[in-house]
């Protein structure tokens, strides 16, 4: 072996991090996380989750954007219904035991399999808890509009929660889907498409039905316009950004990015 000892991160300076960048004792936070940026971590991806809910103590909550890890979409007819000769293989989503979407990085199946854990119950729009509101958070997540009223992002917000971006794109901050909801905007875009769910009496499946969060919600907005919000709120002044580890991160409060989100979305030229 050389004599190079490893510049490894770890629980203790990634608080420190934390701390730095405005993270408070008793937040509720959702964390958005690229871990690679973060630099090497003793213990992996749970020296960060555990570093924020070492910052935010008993009285803090911390969420993470799970979704679900089923690729289904890519089965189904015009109609959003599986076709028949797959219908057999799909598994049901289980709140409990399916895997959080790849593509939301690896701290959100991290979260959702910490003891103590919650998971909300809408497969699309699922978010997994730890702490002393992840119960309440978690719990009654409408199946069809899961981004709106009554959803984790919902209670978010109405906690006085934060989004903390730890080296991930802006345009990842899934609390914008909450502004395509509740934006004024005409003829947003609607998809219905089937879920099987996986529950004691076998596999039963329900056409779920919500605005699209693949596209943009309304014709004529960019293809990048959440990160295009994000921008556009931090460079007016708001939000504290700082390094946690080596991954350049952006913390905000949910409330104010939510009224800039939909102040944005509304303020654009509508299609013809």
């Amino acid at each position: 072996m050389g004599d190079e000892v490893p510049d490894f991160r770890t629980r203790a300076s990634l608080g420190d991090d934390l701390t730095r960048i405005g993270l408070r004792a008793g937040d509720t936070v959702m964390v958005h996380a690229a871990m690679r940026k973060v630099g090497p971590l003793l213990n992996g991806p749970d020296a960060l989750s555990n570093a924020i809910l070492d910052v935010v103590g008993p009285e803090g909550t911390v969420l993470v954007y799970t979704s679900w890890d089923s690729l289904h979409d890519d089965l189904m007819d015009d109609d959003g219904r599986v076709l028949p000769e797959w219908r057999d293989h799909v598994p049901g989503f289980d709140r409990q035991a399916s895997r959080a979407v790849r593509m939301n990085g690896i701290i959100a199946e991290f979260v959702r399999t910490m003891p103590g854990a919650h998971r909300s119950a809408n497969p699309g729009a699922s978010v997994a808890a730890v702490g002393k509101l992840a119960g309440w958070i978690t719990a009654d997540h409408p199946q069809d509009y899961g981004y709106g009223e009554g959803s984790p992002l919902a209670k978010l917000v109405d906690r006085g929660g934060r989004v903390l971006m730890v080296g991930a794109p802006w345009d990842t901050m899934t609390l914008v889907h909450h502004a395509d909801h509740l934006a004024d905007l005409p003829d947003k875009l609607v998809c219905r498409y089937e879920v099987p769910f996986t529950g004691a009496a076998g596999k039963t499946w329900r056409v779920v039905e919500e605005f699209d969060t693949t596209e943009p919600v309304m014709e004529g907005l960019p293809e990048h316009y959440i990160e295009q919000i994000v921008s556009a709120y931090v460079a007016g002044g708001a939000g504290c950004e700082g390094l946690i580890g080596l991954a350049p991160s952006l913390l905000v409060d949910a409330k104010p990015m939510l009224e800039f989100a939909i102040n944005w979305l509304e303020a654009q030229p509508k299609p013809a």
